[in-house]
């Protein structure tokens, strides 16, 4: 057989061990909370979107929520201000505030242009349109950090009836306070609390790391399936720190709420969505339900 031959069989293979999952989920919620470094190269981007393009002509129901930290950063930047961050939440002043909404926009509807251009129908939506994210003032460990909302409400109707009209939603994380003052909210937040709200059968995270690691300086002690109880026994030993400690606690929390699996995935690596949905084996971390332990030793999504 020759290698060109060989080639297209091995293509037709990956398609095969694409069915089942297909199957699956097909009509399936699945939220994608897009940020990181996934956002800062363009090359990277258009893969994503092709990504998750690709699931909704498939048959899943995607909404993607994104952030836009680094680009806000950038902006700050330029009229002499320093980013401040706490805990890792951004200190956001009423110039501050201007400036994310504002980034957050041009985001939002770069995202909606570049998924139309590849024929699938977009709308980009804040979390102020149809009352869709309702917050109150966050705190950091008691500091007042700004407009930062913490979301206690949200308003899925909007997001089921634009999946009903077939349309793609894309969710800037800015959000209202119920004296209508608009904040700032962590885009890890708003995607959990999306992903809670609409049921969602999946929640992925594209991050600038590969997954969870008992051990981040040991690259063979990677962690690729677990359940949230486990998850939540390594952030109380200490073992996951920085970043990601809040990214998993908001993992566990939102298996915990109903979402049926979390991956977080590693978003640099070129359609990371596609091998770890489509693919036996996976590329990042899924964390599952409790009741689902027996899957982190025989596999399955």
């Amino acid at each position: 057989m020759d290698k060109d031959m060989q080639e297209v069989l091995k293509k037709a293979e990956v398609l095969i061990e694409a069915l089942p999952y297909i199957q699956k989920f097909n009509r399936k919620i699945i939220v994608v909370k897009y940020g990181g470094s996934a956002m800062s190269n363009e090359e990277l981007q258009k893969n994503v979107i092709k990504d998750v393009t690709l699931l909704k002509l498939v048959g899943f129901k995607p909404i993607i929520v994104h952030g836009g930290g680094k680009e806000i950063s950038r902006w700050v930047g330029r009229i002499g201000k320093e980013a401040q961050f706490v805990n890792g939440l951004r200190v956001t002043d009423d110039e501050t505030m201007e400036i994310a909404e504002m980034v957050l926009g041009r985001v939002n509807k770069r995202l909606v242009t570049m998924v139309q251009e590849l024929g699938v129908r977009a709308v980009g939506i804040s979390g102020k349109d149809g009352g869709l994210l309702k917050v109150d003032k966050k705190y950091a460990d008691g500091q007042d950090i700004g407009f930062v909302g913490e979301i206690k409400e949200v308003n899925a109707k909007i997001i089921y009836d634009l999946l009903e009209k077939d349309f793609l939603p894309i969710v800037a994380p800015v959000g209202l306070d119920d004296g209508f003052n608009t904040y700032n909210i962590n885009a890890d937040d708003a995607a959990c609390a999306v992903a809670r709200a609409v049921g969602a059968d999946k929640l992925v995270f594209l991050t600038d790391i590969e997954g969870l690691y008992k051990d981040i300086n040991d690259k063979s002690s990677f962690i690729p399936r677990i359940t949230a109880s486990d998850a939540e026994e390594l952030i109380a030993a200490g073992v996951i720190g920085g970043g990601m400690l809040p990214k998993l606690g908001n993992c566990t929390s939102a298996v915990k709420n109903g979402v049926n699996r979390v991956h977080i995935l590693d978003g640099r690596i070129p359609h990371c969505l596609l091998l770890e949905i489509f693919t036996n084996e996976g590329v990042g971390t899924m964390i599952l339900r409790d009741e689902d332990k027996c899957e982190v030793y025989e596999g399955g999504k």
